[in-house]
């Protein structure tokens, strides 16, 4: 899964991704009648996008506006035939587009891999990884693979195979954990699944007499 924090900022996000990333492929288009015909194609999805009536989309100060637009989310780097003047980057846009460009801030690896078994799950690998009893360490493999399984299907409803949850142990452990070839199985998806049914059922009712 993609997240969004991995994504390039949006320059005007009201347009959405993917209209930018069309401007992006304009820009490398080396026939410049094929780059503008690429750019009229994106000013017609951008005029479609705009909840007007036909009468306001035919207005020549509203086609102008878009063209601007175009070369501002192009960061100024679409070199095309324009039916209106190019205009020139204020000092605001220009400190928006440094903004698109800084670095971004490194998150941690919790929030953008398997996020959904949590920070605590890798926690726990590292003191498994360090416990020096070979049975209690088993044990604990055992007792985190169990514990990923139940965030797993916190987040995706779905049944889940414990290859699954092992292969995705063995990556968060960085190889250090391998169980895929045991033969003990995990708890069933479909007791945790019920369970936390009747934990929820129960909670309702507790809240509907309270």
């Amino acid at each position: 899964m993609e997240y969004n924090t991995n994504r390039l900022k949006l320059v005007i996000p009201e347009y959405g991704r993917n209209i930018h990333k069309m401007i992006d492929h304009a820009i490398q288009i080396k026939n410049r009648n094929k780059r503008n015909r690429c750019a009229w194609e994106i000013i017609k999805l951008m005029t479609s996008s705009i909840h007007t009536t036909k009468f306001h989309k035919s207005i020549p100060y509203l086609q102008h506006k878009l063209w601007n637009q175009l070369f501002i989310m192009s960061k100024y780097q679409l070199d095309i035939d324009t039916p209106f003047p190019i205009p020139k980057p204020t000092s605001k846009e220009i400190y928006k587009i440094n903004l698109c460009n800084t670095k971004k801030v490194v998150y941690p690896e919790y929030l953008t891999n398997f996020r959904y078994y949590g920070k605590i799950i890798r926690d726990m690998i590292h003191a498994a990884i360090r416990c020096k009893d070979t049975q209690k360490k088993e044990g604990l493999f055992y007792a985190i693979a169990n514990t990923m399984k139940k965030n797993y299907l916190r987040w995706n409803k779905n049944m889940v195979e414990d290859d699954v949850i092992f292969k995705d142990l063995k990556k968060l452990s960085e190889g250090k954990i391998c169980l895929m070839k045991n033969v003990d199985s995990l708890l069933q998806s479909s007791h945790i699944l019920k369970y936390r049914k009747n934990i929820n059922m129960t909670k309702r009712k507790d809240y509907k007499y309270d």
